[in-house]
Parts: C-alpha cells; sequence; structure tokens
C-alpha cells in the first residue's frame, strides 16, 4: 500500500483514522472510543492507529481536533474535549508519532474534504457545521480552509442562540463559561438534555431521533424544537456569511428529516426576500473530516517531505 497522507480525527467519543493515496483514494480506515478524560492515553491511542495504517511505511500526519491550536500561547483552546485545553498538542503527539505532522480544528478539516471533492465541490464559498457531541464550524473559500486571526473563524456554536424564547433564556451552561451558547442546543447532548428538561425521559440523541421517525409524540416535539432552533443559528450564519452550500456532518448529519425542514423554515430568519441556500449531506459520511485531515498536506508537500525518509 502507497502510504503517504494519514488523516486523523479526534472526537469526543471516537478517534477515526484513514489513509489517502497520492492521488486521494481512500486505502484503509479505522474508528476506536475516545479515552475521555485522558490526554496521555488520547494520544498514544492516536500514535497507535498511525503506526497500524502506515504499516511501517513513510507517512505524513494530519490531525483535526475538536478547537484550534492558540496563536498567542501555541496551547490547545475552545475544546469541548476539555482534557485538551492547555496542552501543547501539536508537540506532543509530533514527539510521540515520529513523523511530520499538521493539526487544525475539526470543522475546517471536515469543509476542507467536502468543498475539494465532496458534496460541495465546485462552490466558491461554503460553510461545513459539526453536530456531533459538540457544534463547531467552517468556512471554505478562496481554495482552502479559513482559519481568522485569533484561529476561530467558523466558531458559530459559541455564539448564543438567535431570537431565543423566554423558556430559552438564558440557557444552558456552557463549558465555555457562558450560558446559551448553540452548541448547548444543537450537540447530540444539548438535545438529550432538552428532551429530558421537557418530558422526563433519559434518551440519547439517537433515540430520540429514531422514536420522533416512529411517532413518539414527546420525541417528536423535540426535533420539532430542533430544527427551528437549527435553522435560526444557521440564519444567524447566512446573514453574516452568505454562504454558496451549506454542507453538515456529524452523526447528526445522518437525520433526513434536517434536508427539508431545516431550509423550510430559513425563510422566516434570513434577512432577504428569498433564500437559496442548499443544505446538503456530506459526501463522504458523517466523519468526512478525517478525510480532510490528511488533505492537510497537498501530494505534492507529503511527497517532497517523505523524500529520503526511512522509519
Amino acid at each position: 500500500m502507497s502510504t503517504t497522507r494519514i488523516g486523523i480525527d479526534l472526537g469526543g467519543s471516537k478517534i477515526e483514522a484513514c489513509v489517502l493515496s497520492p492521488e486521494g483514494r481512500e486505502q484503509g480506515r479505522r474508528r476506536i472510543p475516545t479515552p475521555r478524560e485522558d490526554y496521555q492515553a488520547s494520544l498514544r491511542a492516536i500514535v497507535s492507529l498511525v503506526e497500524e495504517l502506515a504499516e511501517g511505511a513513510p507517512a505524513v500526519v494530519g490531525c483535526g481536533i475538536p478547537g484550534a491550536i492558540s496563536p498567542a500561547t501555541s496551547l490547545v483552546k475552545n475544546a469541548n474535549s476539555t482534557w485538551l485545553i492547555g496542552r501543547a498538542f501539536d508537540r506532543d503527539l509530533a514527539k510521540g508519532l515520529g513523523r511530520p505532522l499538521r493539526v487544525a480544528n475539526d470543522a475546517n478539516c471536515f469543509v476542507l474534504s467536502e468543498a475539494r471533492d465532496g458534496a460541495a465541490k465546485g462552490y466558491g464559498v461554503v460553510f461545513g457545521v459539526i453536530l456531533g457531541t459538540g457544534v463547531g464550524g467552517g468556512l471554505y473559500l478562496q481554495g482552502g480552509a479559513l482559519v481568522g486571526q485569533h484561529a476561530i473563524a467558523g466558531e458559530w456554536g459559541h455564539n448564543p442562540l438567535p431570537w431565543p424564547t423566554d423558556e430559552e433564556r438564558p440557557g444552558p451552561a456552557c463549558y465555555c463559561g457562558k450560558a446559551g451558547c448553540i452548541e448547548t442546543w444543537l450537540s447530540g447532548p444539548g438535545m438529550a438534555r432538552d428532551h429530558r428538561s421537557t418530558t422526563g425521559e433519559q434518551l440519547d440523541a439517537a433515540a430520540i431521533v429514531a422514536r420522533a421517525e416512529a411517532g413518539d409524540a414527546g420525541c417528536q416535539a423535540t426535533m420539532e424544537r430542533y430544527v427551528d432552533r437549527l435553522a435560526r443559528s444557521l440564519a444567524q450564519v447566512i446573514n453574516i456569511v452568505d454562504p454558496e452550500v451549506i454542507v453538515l456532518g456529524g452523526g447528526l448529519s445522518q437525520v433526513a428529516a434536517l434536508y427539508t425542514a431545516v431550509p423550510e423554515r430559513l425563510g422566516r430568519y434570513v434577512f432577504s426576500d428569498h433564500v437559496a441556500t442548499p443544505i446538503v449531506p456530506p459526501k463522504h459520511g458523517d466523519a468526512s473530516g478525517v478525510r480532510g485531515a490528511a488533505m492537510l498536506w497537498s501530494p505534492e508537500e507529503a511527497a517532497a517531505t517523505l523524500e529520503g525518509q526511512t522509519l
């Protein structure tokens, strides 16, 4: 196997890894549970996955994380996987790997994958959304993912929920220290919390969606609230960025109803006389970001970096 680029997606519940050939074909993929709350175990798990997929061959590695490397401190910030915060993740992982490494925000990796050869291929301005354990966002324009001066471009999940009702104020507490962040409403745990606070039932997001599809009235009401909150939140993004397409990723991107119900609601909230922004599922699946992590290296950069290396 011609191994040159390995991508890692470090999520709150799973770590995914894949290998891309120089031509961009996927040559292997692995997924394991994330060792939650254990920084060193997370590093070891990533190193193990890389070595398994590399099979002893030279390889460059790209890693997407649910946060960012701070330009001010060179440490992780803004990670909903809070055990990463304040860590020199890129340096620690590079040391463990002994291979060339690049690290980026997971939503930036996701939007890179879908804009390059996925559901948003051919569009110039793309907003990529992560709806999973957390809520992230990435902007693609001018051929690449926008990072921004503070490495927070696209971080819509830590804006307040737009146009909140009286019942939604002040909103749930967020790990970032504020209350009512979009992430506290639209993440999988956020959906579960909302359902529990309304019905008293302790269900995860997957069970809520399944029961709603089966006709459960309480779960359908939870999904109705979720759809309206997602429409409000995406309308705010459209009002600011006006992307040509929005691609959903993360586990909740598998909910088929979102692709019809949310666009129907956008017109209530977007500052325009009409709304034509398509909302589409990812071509490469809910974990498309792992491919984008590998794409942090171009084939040419990977080849030049690996030239003459022996492992």
